[in-house]
């Protein structure tokens, strides 16, 4: 089971389960509309998992079957040293097989059909 949990979470620390935990609970309305189409297996029966641990990250929504990651980004995401963190975070996951997918909240909330 270690070995699995390895795998899903990447060796979080305590703290970033702390941390995704917080931010389980006080989701954005995009995240929560997304995370309505994802739960449950509504997407090709895939499991999402929501503000999910992984390394020293916390991903928006995780499926570790097809190791992909979906993120929803707000306006702060625009601003240069976001922008510039958002691409080595990106980077850093597609260096160990994590494909990320990027959104924003405006095409979430107006396009889900499109998002999903």
């Amino acid at each position: 089971m270690n070995e699995y949990n390895d795998k899903l979470h990447g060796n979080s620390r305590p703290s970033t389960y702390e941390n995704a935990r917080d931010l389980r609970k006080v989701q954005t309305k995009a995240e929560g509309k997304l995370w309505e189409a994802l739960r449950n297996g509504k997407v090709d029966d895939l499991k999402f998992r929501r503000q999910h641990a992984f390394d020293n990250y916390i991903l928006d929504f995780y499926c570790h079957k097809i190791k992909l990651a979906i993120e929803v980004d707000g306006a702060v995401h625009n601003g240069p040293e976001v922008t510039a963190y958002d691409k080595v975070r990106t980077k850093n996951l597609n260096d160990i097989g994590i494909t990320v997918l990027r959104f924003t909240n405006d095409e979430v909330e107006k396009n889900i059909r499109s998002v999903i």
